[in-house]
């Protein structure tokens, strides 16, 4: 028998390496964690969380706007930036020793600093070797800058958006996915000229088209100004500014230029070539069902392994790990119809195939689609639109997505992903009595499906 010093180290303190440390312990395993940060991972300190409170701190210009119609007298408060990034940092502080405390509590052993490979047992901190018999890698992914001339030495990514001392005035996010529009609504919210620039013809690729169009219209609608078909062809100083150049020959000065164009998976001066890890193209870490690597004695979670890139789905990955390796209940996570949302302005919710999805797979689905005022804009006088649509199997009734673009969105959802989990049909949507007045009674109360 080989003398390990803990029975499994875990690489990277987010979300899913927490969870799976604590709840490997849990079963008795001596577990050792690493990280060069705090722990609370992407998630917490650099993604979700804080993204999401100043999402709701944008939001409520709108809702200002839309109250005048309701009766409320036009005001034009001033807004204190500082004093909102100092609030975030406090409450990520909070989370943070939440994070610590959790670990500490299920008997895990926090090692600060930046862990590396050196064998297929061996990780190595600040020039201190530990042993393991099993190393999780779960560090996460880090923000892509494209290699166009000036852009990586005068743009920001997500990182520090999170973090700017002062609102700009102007600003260019550039780019079309869930990342980039939520910060253009961010950025639009509190006031800034706010321009977002991205190859495709429309944001959100990947995402219904029906979606799409509604978001590209709304997001007009409220501001933000589109620039769809071109791309960054330079970044230059411009004294304080940054002048950008479009591949179209347009020119605009902005305070601010943020490169919001994907992720990469964290696996950089890793050494997982010591240990022989597979990686793909993308520099992934290929993993099995399991979580497992191409070395046996090393498993993978979480956005490093690149399938599906959200918090909870690197969560259910580590609990399964756990489970499966030290709990003696063997299991895998369900990468099936995993629900996700994009808080933009307004937001957006979906779960199961798209229309599009459905089509590729040889289905010729049934399609049925609400477009339509909420009842808050008709008074407010908003003219933006939420759309609901469902995709349906006609062969066996079953209900194949999910998709809204309208407030509320993300919570409605959520429950729409539990029928979608317990395979629902259109009939059980039609059997269900609707909650009036509200958006959400729409899906059980759609009965002609789209023609063609």
């Amino acid at each position: 028998m080989t003398n390990y010093d803990f029975d499994l180290i875990t690489i990277g303190a987010g979300s899913g390496g927490v969870r799976a440390s604590r709840i490997a312990a849990g079963h008795g395993a001596k577990v050792a964690i690493i990280e060069e940060d705090r722990p609370g991972g992407t998630c917490v300190l650099r993604g979700c969380v804080p993204k999401k409170l100043l999402v709701y701190g944008a939001a409520f210009s709108a809702d200002l706007d839309d109250a005048i119609g309701f009766g409320w007298e036009e005001v034009d408060p001033a807004h204190n930036w500082g004093q909102l990034i100092a609030t975030k940092n406090t409450e990520l502080d909070r989370l943070a020793g939440i994070y610590t405390n959790l670990l500490s509590n299920a008997g895990v052993t926090l090692i600060e600093g930046r862990g590396r490979i050196k064998d297929e047992h061996t990780v190595e901190v600040n020039g201190k070797t530990y042993t393991a018999e099993r190393i999780l890698i779960a560090v996460g992914g880090w923000p892509s800058v494209p290699d166009i001339p000036g852009l990586k030495d005068h743009a920001i990514t997500s990182n520090e958006a999170l973090n700017l001392g002062h609102r700009p005035d102007q600003v260019i996010v550039f780019g079309s996915g869930y990342i980039a529009v939520e910060f253009a609504g961010i950025f639009n919210g509190f006031g800034a000229e706010t321009h977002l620039v991205y190859r495709a013809e429309q944001p959100l690729r990947g995402f219904d088209q029906d979606l799409r169009d509604g978001f590209s219209e709304a997001a007009s609608a409220r501001g933000i100004h589109m620039h769809p078909g071109v791309t960054i062809a330079k970044v230059e100083a411009a004294g304080e500014q940054k002048k950008v150049t479009l591949n179209d020959g347009q020119e605009m000065v902005v305070d601010v230029v943020m490169a919001a164009t994907g992720r990469h998976p964290m696996t950089d001066d890793l050494g997982l070539e010591n240990a022989g890890v597979t990686t793909n193209d993308k520099g992934a870490i290929v993993v099995n069902e399991d979580s497992q690597t191409n070395i046996p004695s090393i498993y993978a979670i979480g956005d490093v392994t690149d399938r599906i890139n959200l918090t909870p789905v690197a969560i259910a990955e580590g609990h399964a790990f756990a489970d499966t390796i030290y709990g003696d209940n063997p299991r895998r996570p369900d990468h099936t119809n995993v629900a996700s949302a994009v808080f933009s302005m307004p937001p957006i919710g979906s779960v199961g195939l798209t229309e599009e999805d459905a089509i590729a797979k040889g289905i010729n689905p049934k399609v049925f689609v609400a477009s339509f005022r909420a009842m808050k804009n008709t008074i407010s006088g908003r003219q933006e639109k939420s759309v609901m649509k469902l995709i349906v199997d006609p062969e066996t009734d079953v209900v194949l997505g999910v998709h809204m673009l309208g407030p509320d969105a993300p919570e409605i959802i959520q429950g729409m992903a539990i029928a979608i989990k317990a395979g629902a049909t259109k009939k059980d949507f039609d059997a269900t009595i609707g909650i009036h007045p509200t958006a959400a009674e729409e899906f059980v109360t759609m009965r002609v499906p789209r023609s063609g």
